[in-house]
């Protein structure tokens, strides 16, 4: 199978080392503006997915990412959020990365080439049919993340893919595909740049959506949240206030005895 990878044509833009910095940012600023836009062209195909990972979370299964590289390290950092925003357990949203968790901060050579690592990976995790993996991979071909998948529908897990080729390997394994083709990087090949970014602004609708979804928001309030420092602590006093008639010490007190803005919030109205 032959398929044209765009993220890794050339860039549209020449000498860019004699670029001025005013240059240089006015022109990425203007690559980047095309990525929402790219976005919006695979809502359809985002939309096809979260009903399914909202089913599997609901009847006790788990979301995991699966990538390497940038694409890993952007799964790593989704799933690291939503225990402090939506309040979930630590194991709901795994990211996993090709190389380990050493591969976060430095690339692990090769890491990415071997198809039959990640699902060593997520059997590590116990991984079964209750849960959901999504590979992440902006060309769309590499090994690590497509052996995953493929092995994953073998075993009747529910698969799919946030890629930024059309028509890739990636994207024809992965029963919900999503791709979000956003053209040659302003540096040439260089995917954490456009396709990053434009990964990260799916992982933020698949995870905030599906937590929307099992009720961990209510009005517009993270009510959930982990109140793990200051900031979170004055927010959450607050939100019970425009929740309930109480003054701002009578929140605090709800809130420490609680232990959340829900919590509070409902003893006060039973």
């Amino acid at each position: 199978m032959t398929f044209t990878k765009t993220t890794e044509q050339a860039s549209k833009y020449e000498h860019l080392e004699k670029m001025s910095v005013h240059e240089l940012l006015l022109n990425i600023n203007e690559e980047d503006k095309t990525v929402p836009y790219a976005v919006e062209k695979a809502l359809p195909q985002i939309e096809a997915l979260i009903p399914e990972i909202v089913t599997k979370l609901k009847l006790g299964g788990r979301l995991f990412y699966i990538g390497a590289g940038t694409s890993g390290r952007l799964g790593v950092v989704d799933a690291s959020e939503c225990p402090p925003t939506f309040g979930v357990p630590f194991d709901l949203v795994n990211g996993i990365i090709a190389g380990g968790d050493t591969a976060i901060r430095r690339a692990v050579e090769n890491a990415e080439d071997n198809p039959t690592q990640a699902w060593l990976d997520l059997k590590s995790h116990n991984i079964d049919q209750n849960d959901v993996v999504i590979g992440i991979a902006a060309s769309g071909t590499t090994p690590y993340v497509i052996g995953g998948l493929q092995t994953c529908n073998e075993n009747n897990i529910v698969t799919g893919c946030i890629t930024n080729n059309e028509g890739s390997p990636l994207a024809l394994t992965a029963k919900f595909p999503i791709e979000v083709v956003v053209g040659p990087e302003f540096v040439t090949g260089s995917s954490r740049m456009k396709a990053g970014t434009a990964q990260k602004l799916v992982l933020n609708m698949i995870s905030t959506a599906a937590m929307i979804q099992l009720g961990k928001v209510k009005g517009n309030k993270m009510v959930d949240m982990q109140l793990s420092n200051i900031k979170l602590v004055d927010r959450g006093v607050k939100m019970i206030m425009g929740e309930i008639p109480v003054s701002y010490e009578e929140a605090s007190v709800l809130l420490k005895k609680y232990g959340s803005v829900r919590n509070a919030v409902d003893n006060y109205n039973k």
